[in-house]
This record gives C-alpha cells, sequence and structure tokens, in this order.
C-alpha cells in the first residue's frame, strides 16, 4: 500500500449513490420489458390506453435500461475507478453530486413524459428539447469531473480503463449534441434541423454509436478495472488493452449505416457501413481475447466465484454479439434479418448478456468495497442471480434467433406468380411461441435483479460507511 493511497480520502458518497439507483432502475427498467414483451404474448395488457400501449412503453423501456441502469452503472465505476487509479480524490464534491441529482430528473423526466406521447421518434433520442439540454448540462459536468480528476492524478501514468470511459465521455457528449439540433415549436415538441435521408444518416450514427461508446466503450472501461482485480491477475496484455483502444473508438464511429441497407442512403455509404462494421470484429474480438486471457491462472477460481463468473460470461456474450453483428452488417444477410426479431436477439446478447452482466459483476465487486464490508451478504445469492441471468438470456435471444429466420423466410418466400406466400399475420402467429419463450428468459433475468436488491439491501443496513471509510479506501 503506498503512502499516496493512505493518504488519499476517496469521495465514495456519490459511487454508493449511483450504484443503489443502478439496482433500482434496473428492477424497474427490466420489469417494463418484461411487461411490454408480455403484451407481445397477450395483446390485451395494452389496455386499450394510449400511455399504456407498447408504442408508448417500449422507449420506457430502451431509455430506462440503457440511460438508467447502464447509465448509473456508467458514472458508479468511472467515478470509483477513475479516484482509485488517479489515487486522487475528485476534483469537486458539488460537481458530482449536481450530475446525480441532475441524471435522476432526466429520468424522472423520461417517466413522465414517454408514455404521454411526448416524443422525438428517433431511436434512443426520444426525449424532447428541454431534457435534451438539460442531458447536456449533465454531460459536461460528469466530463469535467472525470478529466479534472484525471488532471490532478498524483501518477504520471492514466490507466487503460480510464482511456475507455474517457472516449466513451466525449464521444457521447458530441452524438448527442450533434443528432438532437432541432427546432422547438412547443414546450414538449420540436423537430430535427436535418431532412430525409440526412436525418436518417445522423440518427444512425448517433444509434449506432449510442450502442458502441455508451454500451460498449464504458462498459469495458469496467472490464479493464473489475476483470484483473477480482481474477487477481493483470491484464493479460497492457499493449494490446491500447490497440483495442485505438482501434475501436477509430473503426466504430464508421459502422452507423449498416442500419440503413436497402434504404434511401446512397448504396456506397451503405457498403462503406458494412465494410467498417465487418472491420470492427478484430479490435472488438481483441479486447475480448484480452479480457479471458487474463483469466490464465485463474480459471479454477470460477468454480467458487460467482462474481467473476458474471465477467467472464459478460466477455463471451461481448464476443459473440460483436461477431454477430458484423455479420448481420452484410447486405445479404441483412436481407433476411432486416425488421425481424433476429435483430431484437442480437441486441439483447448484447444487452443483457454483456452490459448487465458486466455491470452486475462489477457492482458486486464495488458495493462492499464502498459500504466498508468484506463482501456482499450472501454468495449464494450471487450464484443464483447468475443462473438466472444466464438461462434468462440464453431462452431471450435463442428464440428471438429463431423467430426472426422464420419471419425472414417467411416474409420473402414467394409463389410461382410472384405473390406471396405468406400473410404478415401468419407470419406473426408463427412467432407467438417465440413471443412466450422470450418473455419467460426476460422474467428470469428480471427476477434476478430481485435477489442483487435483496443482497444488496441486507449487505448495505449493517454497513456503517464513515467508521469503514478508511479500510475502503485501502481494500
Amino acid at each position: 500500500m503506498s503512502t499516496a493511497i493512505s493518504q488519499t480520502a476517496y469521495n465514495y458518497k456519490v459511487v454508493r449513490q449511483f450504484a443503489i439507483m443502478t439496482v433500482v432502475w434496473g428492477i424497474i427498467g427490466m420489469g417494463m420489458g418484461v411487461f411490454i414483451a408480455a403484451q407481445l404474448v397477450w395483446p390485451e395488457l395494452n389496455f386499450d390506453l394510449p400511455w399504456t400501449s407498447f408504442g408508448r412503453l417500449r422507449p420506457l423501456h430502451t431509455n430506462l435500461v440503457v440511460f438508467a441502469f447502464g447509465g448509473c452503472a456508467l458514472f458508479a465505476t468511472s467515478y470509483y475507478v477513475v479516484q482509485r487509479t488517479s489515487q486522487a480524490r475528485i476534483i469537486s464534491d458539488s460537481l458530482a453530486s449536481f450530475t446525480f441529482w441532475g441524471w435522476q430528473a432526466v429520468l424522472v423526466l423520461a417517466v413522465i413524459t414517454l408514455p404521454q406521447g411526448f416524443t422525438s421518434t428517433k431511436e434512443y433520442a426520444e426525449l424532447e428539447w428541454p431534457i435534451d439540454i438539460l442531458i447536456a448540462i449533465v454531460w459536461v459536468s460528469y466530463a469535467l469531473v472525470f478529466f479534472g480528476t484525471i488532471a490532478k492524478r498524483k501518477v504520471k501514468h492514466i490507466y487503460v480503463g480510464n482511456w475507455f470511459f474517457g472516449g466513451f465521455i466525449l464521444t457521447v457528449a458530441l452524438l448527442h449534441i450533434v443528432n438532437n439540433l432541432e427546432i422547438p415549436v412547443t414546450a414538449f415538441k420540436s423537430y430535427s434541423i436535418y431532412a430525409g435521408a440526412t436525418d436518417a444518416m445522423v440518427q444512425w450514427w448517433y444509434g449506432h454509436n449510442a450502442v458502441g461508446f455508451f454500451l460498449t466503450a464504458g462498459f469495458l472501461g469496467m472490464m479493464y478495472y473489475f476483470v484483473p482485480k477480482q481474477a487477481e491477475r493483470p491484464i493479460y496484455s497492457y499493449r494490446l488493452s491500447i490497440v483495442h483502444f485505438w482501434a475501436l473508438i477509430t473503426v466504430y464511429i464508421w459502422a452507423g449505416p449498416h442500419h440503413l441497407h436497402y434504404t434511401a442512403l446512397p448504396d456506397w455509404a451503405q457498403s462503406l457501413g458494412m465494410a467498417m462494421s465487418i472491420i470492427l470484429l478484430a479490435p472488438s474480438w481483441g479486447g475480448m481475447i484480452n479480457g479471458m486471457m487474463t483469466l490464465s491462472g485463474a480459471w479454477h477460481k470460477l468454480r467458487t466465484d460467482p462474481i467473476l463468473r458474471f465477467l467472464v460470461v459478460s466477455l463471451a456474450f461481448y464476443g459473440m454479439s460483436t461477431f454477430e453483428g458484423p455479420m448481420m452488417a452484410i447486405k445479404t444477410v441483412n436481407a433476411l434479418s432486416h425488421y425481424t426479431d433476429w435483430t431484437i436477439g442480437h441486441v439483447h446478447a448484447g444487452a443483457l448478456g454483456w452490459v448487465a452482466m458486466i455491470s452486475i459483476g462489477s457492482l458486486y465487486h464495488l458495493i462492499p468495497k464502498v459500504y466498508g464490508r468484506p463482501q456482499m451478504h450472501s454468495i449464494g445469492l450471487i450464484n443464483a442471480h447468475f443462473w438466472l441471468a444466464t438461462i434468462g438470456t440464453v431462452l431471450y435471444i435463442a428464440s428471438m434467433w429463431v423467430n426472426g429466420i422464420t419471419q425472414g423466410l417467411m416474409w420473402r418466400a414467394v409463389n410461382e406468380d410472384g405473390t406471396l406466400t405468406y400473410s404478415f399475420v401468419e407470419a406473426l402467429e408463427a412467432s407467438h411461441p417465440g413471443f412466450i419463450i422470450r418473455f419467460i428468459g426476460g422474467a428470469f433475468f428480471a427476477s434476478g435483479m430481485l435477489l442483487m436488491a435483496y443482497n444488496t439491501w441486507r449487505t448495505v443496513r449493517v454497513a456503517k460507511p464513515a467508521e469503514y471509510e478508511a479500510a475502503a479506501q485501502m481494500a
């Protein structure tokens, strides 16, 4: 233990706040996902009301799981990691506190406005202009806290996890501001300054890079800190981690056009998006292999450490979904998969298998540290959560793969006279069993979050953070 660490009092209060809200929003967001999955099985659950319809609740679900659950996890872990790896306290406690309360305000406003139908209609950017301004203010404050802490670090080196966190923060700011340039017409309605195919291109430059930077680069920052920590092994190749960072941010930003195959987007732009998506496989798998190989000499720990299991299985899903994405970007494959449930399966392979599992594993490692406890209340509950999450994810994505390929084949089937063999309703009927299995898989995953909430509550309620702060610094 260095003198620098022992003399540094980190700000763990904001980490604790974001960590607890990650669990809370996870339950709300995933519960909403299970409910709208149930609506596809039993349409009467729409209740014939506009604000409880699938069309209103689906964007609420995506915002809650991406920006509420995922966002709070990123805030919590980045604030934790940047302090510990910089051996410096957060540069401004008040600004850090503002990012917490400001972000919670954004999320509450999303819960209020989206069911009422206030929406810009842009995927992952549905929130209207007053909320967009608040997001920008909070995010700039986040950048000031993060990079200000890096600037006052007590070590010369900037740990690679912070490169990924920093890249994610800067790029998300750029994406959000550019895509949400809009002209307000009322208090809760605006129109994009872009038009037609340009608007679509800007939207999917944003949309895919929300996946690439919010849901990938940020969580790779988690991976590069928490996997070595939990495995008690150094990262397999530090050189590879640097190559991974620069290759990923260079290529990912160009992959957006693959969402617009067979649309009005110019063909050259579609082909460029496809090519960049295929190239993206290399840095993605480089990072996955780097994480996996970190366990060299520590694989036996998987038998007894469910936290490490979460982290390693998340890497497996990261590798799988980053293989599937480039494959689906190939135009001939996309002709089958586009607009089908296969896309939904792919998204959730990344969202549940990668993003949620790396977040859950990281939080199980982090929560005892910031509350001054030796470990979580129950390792058995973590183990049960792991199996619920894993089984739930597999059921979800497998059912959507089968549904998607079935839908794609039925939609393209034609009779000898050129008429369609199947009606859309027949394809929908064929999808119904898959909807049921998807609902069950989602329910498994969401129930695991309830176990996490109970385990966290039992861990936190006996903690005395003020008394244990010094011990937590040195853990």
